[in-house]
């Protein structure tokens, strides 16, 4: 098979979360063991940082790789989902992984993987932990998927454990409250292994406390309001609290021995985006309007949405908005403006909520607006309408935002 031959096999027989949603969803990590067992561990040669968190841990992730790759380390990238090409999940140093590697392994393993029946995202994480050994990758940052107790990158053991923060996303598959979706998020603590917890409220700190204590873990919470020596290339003060929750890992693998220089931070905080291609956060792709892109999908990833338009000067704001069937809009409504121009939209996927939905939905939040027939016809429908001075603002989902790209 092609590069897309093996994409259109991949997508056609497993079940794929980002696609269909919950059903995709396997609670467990049996098939990632098995999956294990036939590549002979790949898990267990890996030096790597693990990463999760409600909202920040891509931002986190990439900050973290770019300052690696700075320290002269050959870093290994895993991120989820995509935007564009399903190989920006996985990078050597901000390199996308080459298609013929996919198509090899797919040859390779698949008549060994079948019978195990595992999901798109166990066979990509399976995939990336076999790439980054073969590449012989100094040290690896890998971003969870979902949750964390049960997510497929759970098999390894990192050298620094990392949860951004806890917010409201997932709750009809990580549980219906805060505490209960904490909980998964410090599944990921391991024994012995230090782990740093990004922002907590003092209830969910204490669970994550506990956590630590019970498996012998050394717990490093940020400090949020300690000053932040470096500039970074990511807009807005979300992305310093990320870059000092990034920092943290950074100190504990000093102190663990990796040799990771104060200019080497500099830089990586300072080119984020050219040193691992990170996309789609509060991202510029238009001028006469200004139009951003940004891939806020839930309530608190929505907060900071609002908090950018504050500190974005323009006119009138025209939001292209669409979402997924499976998140709870009622909260995100909450937290979008009612003084703007919508456009709803839905992603050319399955799980997609339908834009007239949508658009009746929102009405009865006080958001006023159009449906229209795609994302793309919805955006060039909020150009056409909005002033030079005007905003236009594509968000709600990584889906809506990667049909604007």
């Amino acid at each position: 098979m092609d590069y897309e031959r093996t994409l259109a096999y991949l997508y056609a027989r497993l079940p794929m979360f980002s696609r269909i949603g919950k059903a995709a969803y396997k609670a467990d990590l049996s098939n990632t063991q098995a999956l294990m067992d036939v590549l002979g561990h790949p898990e267990r040669d890996l030096k790597c940082v693990h990463v999760a968190g409600t909202n920040g841990k891509g931002s986190t992730s990439h900050m973290l790789a770019s300052i690696l790759q700075e320290a002269g380390l050959r870093t290994g990238l895993h991120t989820s989902p995509h935007l564009k090409d399903f190989r920006e999940r996985i990078r050597i140093n901000g390199e996308m992984v080459p298609q013929e590697a996919l198509v090899e392994f797919v040859d390779r393993y698949r008549d060994r993987f079948e019978p195990i029946q595992a999901s798109f995202f166990e066979w990509s994480v399976a995939f990336t932990f076999h790439w980054f050994r073969e590449q012989q990758v100094d040290i690896a940052v890998i971003e969870t998927g979902l949750g964390g107790r049960l997510d497929s990158t759970n098999v390894v053991t990192p050298e620094v454990s990392v949860i951004t923060n806890i917010g409201w996303d997932h709750a009809d598959l990580l549980g219906g409250s805060l505490a209960a979706i904490a909980t998964e998020k410090a599944g990921i603590i391991k024994p012995g292994v230090p782990a740093v917890i990004g922002e907590a409220s003092p209830d969910l700190a204490d669970l994550f406390r506990a956590k630590a204590a019970a498996v012998g873990a050394p717990l490093h919470p940020v400090d949020q309001q300690a000053p932040l020596p470096y500039a970074l290339d990511l807009a807005g003060p979300h992305q310093e609290r990320n870059a000092r929750t990034a920092l943290a890992a950074v100190h504990l693998l000093q102190q663990r021995g990796w040799p990771i220089t104060e200019e080497a931070i500099a830089r990586g905080l300072a080119h984020t985006r050219a040193n691992t291609g990170f996309a789609g956060r509060w991202q510029t792709i238009g001028q006469g309007p200004l139009t951003i892109v940004d891939v806020g999908h839930n309530e608190d990833g929505l907060r900071v949405v609002n908090d950018m338009l504050g500190r974005t000067p323009h006119e009138h704001l025209h939001i292209v908005l669409g979402t997924v069937n499976d998140k709870d809009i009622t909260r995100m409504f909450a937290r979008l403006p009612r003084n703007a121009t919508y456009h709803f939209c839905k992603a050319d996927i399955p799980r997609g909520l339908d834009a007239m939905e949508l658009r009746d939905r929102a009405r009865e939040a006080g958001l006023q607006g159009e449906a229209h027939a795609s994302v793309r016809t919805a955006l060039e429908a909020a150009r056409a309408q909005a002033g030079a001075k005007d905003l236009v603002l594509v968000t709600g989902s990584v889906f809506v935002v990667a049909e604007a790209l």
